[in-house]
């Protein structure tokens, strides 16, 4: 009962923050399973984390995007377009997930973390009037799926800045947008990974349900949360948790 109530917490969290800054849910829920459950006497593997964690992203796709499209907030046909390539992306992504080591998994994450932690105290800059799309759009967007199959996270910390300074979309629209685009890019890489054996689909539904809960509330708070010192807490997460994978997977070593 206590390891479901924690993966339930742990879901909620990373809805409440993956919805309301656009990543996904994924930089809380795999870290969080990574450490957490081991003090309960459930170790679990970096790779094991990242398979239910493509459950978490396809929740926050699921329950973020119907909040967002409520508030008009998603542009749909932009999201269709691009999530051919996000969806290829994570397939590529997802594939290398499964037989790349542990200690390559957990490196790339940590340079993602930092990566976002750099963006969120950046603020990123407001594009908040249109403009037409680069060309480097396409190529971004598949990046973006190949971070989200290979680490487990819905490819915000990678598609919203793309949508919002290479597609010049408002911020705000970035970020529902890629909600959306999440809950059709995780369906593929859950699949990847549950023919690769590697979910456990009891974990799995306790993370979900967390987010289907805590990714409707982020959705609705965006609008009245001040986002300098969500951002800025957030911000510092992402580094400590860095640091803490950097160092178990090379500390030793």
């Amino acid at each position: 009962m206590t390891l479901l109530l924690v993966t339930v917490a742990i879901g909620l969290v990373a809805g409440v923050l993956g919805a309301i800054l656009g990543l996904g849910g994924g930089v809380v829920v795999v870290p969080a399973l990574e450490f957490a459950l081991p003090q309960l006497g459930h170790p679990i593997t970096i790779a094991q984390a990242v398979a239910i964690s493509q459950f978490s992203v396809l929740a926050v796709g699921l329950s973020g995007a119907a909040a967002y499209l409520g508030q008009g907030l998603v542009r749909a046909r932009t999201g269709y377009l691009l999530s051919p390539y996000t969806i290829l992306g994570g397939t590529i992504g997802s594939v290398l997930g499964l037989v790349l080591p542990a200690k390559v998994v957990a490196t790339v994450f940590a340079a993602l973390l930092l990566y976002s932690a750099y963006n969120l105290v950046r603020g990123l800059k407001r594009v908040e009037a249109e403009r037409e799309p680069s060309r480097l759009v396409p190529p971004a967007m598949t990046f973006a799926g190949v971070m989200s199959g290979l680490l487990g996270i819905g490819g915000g910390t990678v598609q919203v800045p793309v949508m919002n300074l290479l597609g010049g979309l408002p911020i705000r629209q970035a970020i529902a947008t890629s909600t959306f685009i999440m809950g059709l890019t995780a369906v593929a890489n859950a699949l990847i990974y549950q023919a690769g054996g590697l979910l456990d689909a009891r974990l799995a539904c306790g993370v979900a349900l967390g987010v289907l809960v805590g990714a409707r509330a982020g959705a609705g708070l965006q609008k009245r949360i001040p986002d300098r010192q969500l951002k800025l807490f957030f911000s510092a997460l992402l580094v400590c948790t860095a640091l803490q994978l950097l160092y178990k997977y090379w500390g030793q070593g």
